[in-house]
Formats: C-alpha cells, structure tokens, sequence
C-alpha cells in the first residue's frame, strides 16, 4: 500500500537523475519533497502506520541508488537497515542507522565509503553508520546486548545477499545470546528503563518511546518474539497462542496512537523529540481536536487519553512477558500445582484458576482473587493467564455484581486486610478490576492537572496516597514520618483511613468542589457496604475536610492560638484529628514527592500537637497569647540564667523586643538568639550572620541582625537565592533601638537539610559579606523551562490583622527564581516594613503572605494606597 505514496516520488527522483540534473541537487530536492508530502499526508489524515513505512521505502530507494553510485558492481558488501529504521518504521526526525558490512577488512573499502557517507550528509540524510566485518558484528554483538538487538530487525537494503545471511547466522541465538540470556537481558534492561521513570508512565512530562507504556515496551515485545519464536510481526503471535485477536487488536491501536502522536510530535519540534514536553502538550492537543471543555482543559484530555494508552500498553507488555518466561525459561515445565481452594491453586509461585471457566460461572472470583493474594504473601503474583481470563470476564462485575453483599464483603475485607494492600489496589487497578467496581474511578483513569504541583494523574495519585497510608503502619519505614507511624496504632479503624484516601480526589474533573462531591460519594459507598452510620460519616468528612489541615498548616500562621483554636474547632475531637493528619501527609507525600521535606512534615507535627493540646485541655479554655508569650519567656529565661546571665539585663533586652517576637520563635530560638544580641545596648555597626540547624522547625535558622535600613529584606533574598537555598519563612522584627532582626528558615533547593559544615560556614560568609557590600545583586535570574509553560498574571488581595496590627498582602503568582527578592524591592519603593513573610510553592505557583506596615508601623488600611503597591508589585513581576 505504500507504493502509491513512494512511487511518485522515485519515479520523480529517477527522471531528475536522468535529465542531467546533479545528483547532489536531485537527491536533496527528492528528500525535500517526500518530507514535505509526508507531512501533508498526515495533517490531511492519512494513516500514520502507511507513512512510517512509506518514509523507510523511499529512503530505502534513495539509499539503494546512492550505493550503486559510490560501490563498484560485485563489491563483497553489503548496506543493512538496522534498529528502527530495519523495520521498516521511520518517523519525521527518526534515525536513519545503517551498518556497512564487508566480507574484509573494512578498511579496505575506505576510499568508497567516506565520499558514500559525506554524500548522504550533504543531501540532508543524518544516517547513523557503523562499518564492520562479520567477525567484529560478532564481537559486538557478544559484548553488547543493544548490538545484538539492532541486528535482530536488520533487513538487507543492496549488496551481497550472501553475506548478509552469514551475519544473521554468526549473530543467531545458535551461537551468541542464546534465546533464554536475550530474554533473560532484555527484562533487566526494561527494569532499569522503568527505574529511569519512577515505574511510572504518568509523569508529567513523558517519554512516548522509552518511558513505561512507551513504543520500545511494544518493540521489546517484537525482539523477544522474533529471537526466540522467528516470527516477523505481532499477528503472528496470535497464531501461537500469545495473543488473542482482541489484544492484537489493542496492541496494534495502542501502537498507532502512540505513532500519531510521535509523528506530529517530531512535525511541531522540527527535530527527534520523544519527550513530550509541557510547551508541545497544549500544541499537540489543539491539533488533535482537543478543546477546553467545563472543568477539563483540552490538554487535560489529550493526556488523558495517552496516559491510558501506555496502560493498556503497559500492561499487554507485563502478561507477554510473562507467558514468555514460562516458554523461554521455563520451557512451560511449570511444576506441580499446590491447591489453595476450590478455585485457586499456586504454581511455580504464581496464583491461577484451577478451571479456565471459573469466572464466568462464579465472577466472585474476581475479587476474591486479590484477597487471596493479600493471605498468602509468599505468592510472587498472578500468571498470565489468570489475568488474561480476568480481563476477559471483568464485563461481569457490573450493577448486579455491586449489589452482591459477597462482592461487597470481599472488597471491604480487602481493605481491613493490612497487609498487601497497596499491591492488591495496584493490581485491581492494573487488571481494570477497580474501575469495573467502582465507576467513580474509572473517570480519574489517566485524568491528569495541567500544573506542577500534581505529578501523577489522579488514579496513580490515589494508589499512591493508599500506599503511603500503608506505610505507617510499617515499622521498616517508621524513619520516614515517626510520628505518623505513633499515631496510627491509635486508630480503632484503619480500613476508614484507607478508604478515606480511596475517595479523598475520586471526583475530580466533574466541575464544582471535588470535595464536597467525593464526600457524597464516599458516604454512599460506606452505606452500600454495610458500614456504621458513624464510619459512613466519619470517611465522609475526612473526604471533604482533606484539603483544610495541609492549608492552614502552610498559610496560616499556626504559632497564632487563634488559629490553633480555629482549626481545633472544625475538628472537634482527638479521634478526627488523628485521621485527618494521616490522611494529610499521606496525601502531600502522594501529591509531589519531591516538593515533600522536612519543613512541611514538622508543621504538619507541630499543628497536629498544638490542636491535640487544644483539644485535651478543653474548646472552652482556649491559651491566649499573653499566657504562650509569658511561658516563654519564663522557660527561656530559666536556662539563660543557668548560663550566667543577669536577670535585668536580660529584662533590658527583651523589653526592646515585641511581642510578636516571642510568639513567633520557639524558646530554643530565644535562648540561642539572646545570647547573639549580649549584652544589651551593644554598638553593632554592621550586619552579622548566625546559623544553627533546627531540630523543631527540621531546616537550618538563618539569624541576621544589624542596623536597619529599607532594602534589607529585598538585599538578604537576592543574596539567599544566588546561594540555592530554598526559603520557607521569613519573621523581621525591629527593636526599639533600631536593630533589624531577621530569621530565615532555608533548606537546600533539593528540600533537603543543610549537614555539611563547610556548606553551613560557607553561606555565613556569603551573606555576612554580602549584606555589608552596599551593593546588592544585580540582574533577573532565568525563569527555568518548565516555570515558562504555566506563566500566570500576578493576583494581590489585603485584609487586615486586627490581632497583630498589620495589613496581610496575599500574593499568587508564578514561581520564579529571584522571586522574594524582586517582592522585597517593590517594599522597598513603597516604603514598607515587613514583619513576617509565608512561603508557599504549589507547582509552577506561588502562594505567598506577608504581615506589612508603613514605616511607622501603622497598617495599610487606605485602599488606594493599596492599590498603589499592588500596581508596583506587578509592575515588577508581569511586565
């Protein structure tokens, strides 16, 4: 079929060659014009696989002739198509690899083959060569699997016929890589290819052909059959028993999806590009049809769809491979089965149906299945016809199947059964069991957020959330969340923890609060299966509240009783409050694991203990601020005068100090910050820089104090940021005398605490040295790639602390490198004082707060002077 899309265009080729034209000029314009016939054949809707294999033809005929021009007739060589390109595929920007193989020394052959291969670079075709003698193909190949595996697709384009038949029969599994090895190292190059990827094919931005569920899955598939079975396509799997027509089917479309996209991908990028990159997401989307639609952006459904693509490919990938160990390795001598129950036996580790009709007369066993699994935790998984079988049935778990309380009870128990749990969700999810049973779900399938901050789509994130849950309860794992792990031996249920973290997202992309419509979900689930009014409510409520803890630790100023006493009020008993913050963490972890560090686990700690003693002590004795400030002081001043240090003196100090001050820092924090500012009134004519790491807060304190002035805040964050430090929170206070006193609380821009001496000392000098250099860092850092995708105009409320006497600006904008810096200039030209700065980063996003006054310490309470700053805030940031 592809020769009406080739023959045109070598019939054009050929009539340039012979009417004169140079073959320099003929060649290039011949490839010129294909490209661009191709293209148009594409954007016109031609089927992707006719131009893959359309392209490879006529470079095929292009490469034939070429030979002909540059090697005498009868040459002992031989020009062979390898890797992608010998089987016959080439995309726009593929690589066009071809080995040279002579019968001598292929030196010998030199003074033909350099002009050959300069010719073909100067017509535009990038061809990737190697030149060999059958013997060094040998060597190779022996050493090197990925050798052996591009001669496993070769294919003859011109040359010595013979020759090339030598090569296949010196590199076959007769003499190197016998078929057990070359099976045995092309599933240990496919872990190390997954490991690349997190195991994951939902990343946000991924590699159509080398992540999981990518092409090279399909075309490990293809080498392993044709080494050891010799067949030539996928449908010939299907003929032995491999496939079924359906999977071919499915194999074949998830393929040419797959091609779709990599070929418009190559078209828009103009070069070899398989990652597909935020910037191209919305490009791709839009010319495959895509359109924003309610609360699902178009690109949000273009990934969709190609997330549940490379699943489905995914997991075709898993059960081939798997029937191609007990073919290859075990040459299908599976041993004896071992009888589990009626339905179920073990083999050779491997939990299989012991009739092939079991499902279809008791569909039970479908669930059941994975229990069983969970019982009998020395059992590696589930053969591959087992899940062949259950994939075939799994149209039986429908309204009827939902209503069967033995349906109902197995999947609860499921739940209640601790141990294997994130496996058993894994697998339902894998072998299309959850979604069957629990429809909710299958519309989060692959269903992805345009965003940074969310780096699994919401069906992975979900799995994750449960398999985070689950590690709580594992003491191998108690180093990751200590705290969590303590307080999970305190939950009567931990089935309504899990099922919580089942329902926390499962209504998201249906527009409105996915909150309040997961909660409805939740508690008729709960219901339907029996549950207490009281659990129903319970996993309902921790469904809708999920979001509140992690907000209000990250925004919300938790060292305010106030704001303890708030959120102890939503929550209302102890028992609540220890699932929510399991629920919480579970959920931050599974959301970005990256953006997770210690400083977000010891404010998740620090609220959870706060509200704990909020709650134990009683809703109605509520601890004020003057009571907090005054315990302080008092355990401060205890150890300081223990050290030495005069009691009055020690009055002297504090009394230059507000508030604010002793509210704000931890009576560690006073202790080690007295003695920096001793003895006081002391003449400090230039700025000083502390540092100490923080057990509490888990960063490192970055304490700088000296005389105040205008641009320090805006000075010590351009200094901060050069230095890659990541800063999560920022209290300036200035006393009675003048003296700025700032707090810094930084981790690495990893999110990881700061260890190393040398690294701690090193940033002492930077900043000393920096802030007492009149000159502050010039110059705007480059905003990173990916931040460029999701720009967004910056948004700037006020509203007024009537508590603290200060006006709190509230800034959403797109995180950038510098950020703090460019925030504090705008200060700076405005006049303002800051007192307290909140970061927080969701993605690409921005999410500040900063508790601001005039220079009089008067709060902000005009509106066109607010309006004013605003305009100079973005001023600075959007133009």
């Amino acid at each position: 079929m592809t020769e009406t899309l080739t023959q045109p265009l070598i019939d054009e080729l050929d009539r340039r060659l012979n009417t004169g034209e140079t073959p320099l000029a003929a060649y290039k314009t011949a490839l010129r014009d294909s490209r661009e016939r191709f293209a148009q054949r594409f954007e016109s809707g031609k089927e992707v696989e006719l131009l893959v294999h359309a392209a490879a033809d006529f470079v095929d005929a292009v490469l034939a002739r070429v030979w002909s021009q540059f090697l005498p007739e009868g040459t002992d060589a031989a020009l062979i198509a390898v890797g992608g390109y010998g089987r016959g595929e080439l995309h726009p920007a593929s690589d066009v690899d071809v080995l040279i193989l002579t019968a001598r020394d292929p030196q010998s052959l030199a003074q033909h083959i350099e002009p050959l291969v300069v010719f073909l670079w100067d017509i535009g075709l990038e061809v990737g060569h190697s030149v060999r003698s059958i013997e060094q193909c040998v060597d190779e190949a022996r050493a090197d699997i990925t050798v052996v595996t591009n001669l496993v697709e070769s294919r003859l384009l011109t040359g010595d016929q013979a020759l090339f038949e030598r090569l296949i029969d010196a590199t076959g599994p007769d003499h190197i890589w016998s078929s057990q090895a070359f099976f045995s190292a092309k599933v240990e190059e496919q872990r190390s290819r997954y490991a690349k990827f997190d195991d994951s094919g939902h990343n946000l931005e991924p590699n159509l052909k080398e992540g999981p569920g990518g092409l090279r899955d399909i075309q490990t598939i293809g080498w392993v059959a044709k080494r050891h079975f010799g067949v030539s396509t996928m449908k010939d799997l299907v003929d032995r028993g491999f496939l079924t027509d359906h999977e071919y089917q499915r194999l074949r479309l998830g393929e040419q999806h797959l091609w779709r996209v990599r070929y418009a991908l190559h078209l828009l990028t103009g070069r070899h590009e398989d990652r597909l990159l935020f910037e191209h997401q919305r490009a791709l989307a839009t010319q495959f049809g895509y359109s924003d639609v309610d609360a699902n952006l178009a690109v949000e459904q273009f990934m969709q769809g190609y997330y549940r693509r490379v699943v489905e490919m995914q997991r075709l990938n898993e059960m081939l491979l798997q029937l191609f160990e007990e073919a290859i390795l075990l040459d299908n001598q599976l041993g004896e089965p071992v009888i589990i129950n009626r339905r179920f036996q073990a083999r050779n580790g491997y939990l299989e149906v012991r009739n092939q009709g079991i499902f279809a007369r008791y569909p039970l066993a479908m669930m059941e299945l994975f229990l069983i699994l969970q019982q009998h935790p020395e059992l590696q998984g589930v053969r591959a016809s087992t899940i062949r079988l259950v994939r075939a049935h799994r149209h039986l778990i429908d309204h009827r199947f939902r209503k069967d309380i033995r349906a109902r009870t197995l999947f609860i128990e499921i739940f209640r059964h601790n141990d294997g749990l994130t496996h058993a969700t894994r697998r339902m999810h894998r072998y299309g069991i959850l979604s069957r049973y629990l429809p909710a779900f299958h519309f989060v399938m692959g269903l992805m957020q345009f965003d940074l901050f969310h780096v699994y789509t919401v069906d992975e994130h979900i799995l994750m959330v449960i398999r985070n849950m689950r590690r709580f309860a594992i003491d191998a794992h108690a180093d990751e969340c200590p705290r969590c792990n303590e307080v999970y031996t305190q939950l009567p249920k931990p089935e309504l923890l899990y099922l919580a973290g089942l329902f926390h997202d499962i209504a998201k992309g249906r527009g409105g609060d996915h909150s309040e419509l997961g909660a409805d979900e939740a508690r008729r689930f709960c219901r339907r299966h029996d549950l207490s009014e009281f659990d129903a409510e319970l996993v309902a409520w921790l469904v809708k509240q999920h979001l509140v803890m992690s907000y209000t630790a990250q925004h919300r100023d938790i060292d305010d009783p106030d704001v303890v006493r708030e959120f102890a009020e939503s929550v209302a008993t102890l028992m609540r409050l220890d699932y929510l913050y399991l629920l919480t963490v579970a959920d931050m972890r599974g959301t970005n694991p990256g953006r997770w560090n210690s400083w977000k686990a010891a404010l998740l700690d620090r609220l959870h203990q706060r509200t704990r003693e909020a709650l134990e002590r009683g809703l109605d004795r509520p601890q004020h601020q003057d009571e907090i400030i005054a315990q302080r002081q008092a355990e401060a001043r205890i150890r300081l005068l223990k050290d030495g240090f005069d009691h009055n003196q020690l009055n002297l100090l504090w009394m230059s100090l507000s508030t604010e001050y002793f509210l704000q820092n931890t009576v560690e924090a006073v202790v080690w910050q007295t003695k920096l500012l001793w003895p006081p009134g002391r003449q400090i004519n230039g700025m000083e820089v502390e540092l100490r790491n923080d057990p509490i807060h888990r960063c490192t304190d970055i304490f700088i104090f000296g005389p105040d002035r205008d641009d320090l805040f805006a000075h010590t964050a351009a200094l901060l940021d050069q230095l890659g430090l990541n800063v999560l929170s920022a209290r300036i206070h200035t006393s009675d005398h003048g003296l700025s006193i700032s707090t810094f609380l930084v981790l690495e821009d990893d999110g990881t605490e700061i260890k190393d001496r040398e690294r701690l000392e090193g940033i002492r000098h930077y900043l000393r040295d920096g802030l007492n250099d009149a000159e502050p860092p010039l110059g705007r850092p480059r905003i990173p790639r990916q931040l460029k995708s999701f720009q967004m105009p910056s948004e700037i409320r006020f509203r007024q602390d009537e508590n603290r006497i200060v006006t709190l600006l509230q800034l959403k904008t797109s995180d950038r490198p510098g950020l703090l810096s460019l925030v504090g200039q705008a200060f700076a030209a405005n006049e303002l004082r800051l007192h307290c700065a909140r970061i927080a980063t969701a993605g690409a996003e921005a999410q500040d707060s900063f508790a601001i006054t005039d220079r009089e310490d008067k709060p902000i309470v005009d509106l066109q002077r607010q309006e004013s700053i605003a305009e100079s805030i973005r001023h600075i940031l959007d133009d």
